[in-house]
């Protein structure tokens, strides 16, 4: 039984692609035909990749990657839905938070009350002022900041109740940089210092922003932001 396989006469086909040249491409042989068909239509896709495929593909995967995005988008907004009223009343305590903190910073009209209550704080505990000056209000985002330079003499005991009613004050007050100074007598502790010590200190005080001052503020940041564009 003899088993087919057929021969490639390559030299019949490559004599098919001589003497083409200013033949009309209909009169060539078919392997000359076929090779030139096979040409166009690969020119053809070639064209159609550069110029209207490859930018339908690209835009395909751009959309595939927004369909992604939008299901993950869906899927949080579905927790935050679910979790809505755990967060409205998150939301309720964090509010009642701030409104208490809010109320431990005066505002602009009562700073005077404040700074007296410090200096009151400081000649019931028996010390005498030598210092009490206010220096430049720093303004913040949302709070001023009002340093007071202070120096006063007294006992130790009495500085060491000084600090405890300032700590106590209904309104946020801290004391920074605070340096006590021995008497006399140099090299005894100041706890068992017998005569009048000096305290050197920077109280701070805060207040919150009026509405007006919010407003200048959130325009100066606004400037700025302009500015470096």
């Amino acid at each position: 039984m003899s088993r087919f396989n057929p021969s490639i006469d390559l030299s019949a086909i490559s004599a098919q692609f001589q003497g083409l040249q200013g033949r009309h491409p209909g009169l060539w042989p078919i392997v000359p035909r076929i090779a030139l068909l096979v040409g166009i239509v690969a020119a053809l896709g070639v064209a159609a990749w550069l110029g209207y495929w490859r930018g339908q593909l690209e835009e395909l995967d751009a959309r595939v990657a927004e369909e992604q995005r939008l299901k993950q988008e869906f899927v949080d907004k579905t927790r935050q839905a679910v979790n809505l009223e755990s967060l409205r009343q998150q939301r309720e305590q964090v509010m009642q938070y701030v409104s208490q903190l809010e109320k431990q910073l005066p505002s602009k009209a009562e700073m005077d009350a404040l700074l007296s209550d410090i200096n009151q704080a400081g000649i019931g505990r028996g010390l005498q002022f030598e210092l009490f000056k206010p220096g430049q209000v720093v303004v913040r985002d949302y709070y001023a900041e009002l340093p007071i330079a202070i120096r006063v003499t007294g006992t130790y005991h009495a500085f060491g109740a000084f600090t405890s009613e300032i700590a106590n004050l209904a309104r946020i007050v801290t004391l920074n940089n605070l340096q006590i100074s021995l008497p006399s007598e140099r090299g005894a502790p100041a706890a068992q210092a017998s005569g009048p010590l000096t305290m050197e200190a920077i109280a701070k005080t805060f207040r919150y922003l009026d509405p007006e001052e919010i407003a200048e503020q959130r325009r100066k940041a606004a400037e700025a932001k302009a500015k470096k564009k």
